[in-house]
């Protein structure tokens, strides 16, 4: 089969577009993929760390307990630390309030201009009676 000078590199073209399609939809489902889970992950860490710290409790006996302040940022930076997290502590007699921050690396969506992705997630825990 002959072709005419015109059609030279269109299949070239055609096969080159559908890899680049190809190589996106897989950065979205890659790096789409990890950054949800790193998300989740941040906050089930934060969550855990403010709750740790909210069972740091002084008072019980009066009736009106209240969060040890000292004692609970301890709890909560013990917690970070012993995970490789970094964040804020914040704890007043009520409650605690934790905020943690992760950077994700793109890896296939890098290719395609996208930079890496940082989360910073704030969970907040106030002790309540039952």
């Amino acid at each position: 089969m002959k072709f005419s000078s015109s059609d030279e590199g269109v299949v070239t073209a055609f096969v080159v577009g559908l890899v680049m399609t190809f190589i996106v939809c897989a950065g979205l489902g890659v790096d789409g993929g990890r950054l949800i889970a790193a998300r989740l992950t941040l906050a089930d860490h934060a969550e855990n760390a403010a709750r740790l710290a909210a069972q740091e409790l002084t008072s019980l006996r009066t009736g009106s307990p209240k969060i040890d302040q000292q004692a609970a940022y301890q709890s909560a930076r013990r917690y970070l630390n012993d995970n490789n997290m970094t964040g804020e502590i914040d704890t007043s007699p009520e409650s605690v309030t934790v905020t943690v921050s992760q950077t994700v690396e793109m890896t296939l969506l890098r290719l395609f201009g996208a930079d890496d992705h940082h989360f910073s997630v704030t969970r907040q825990v106030e002790p309540r009676d039952r």
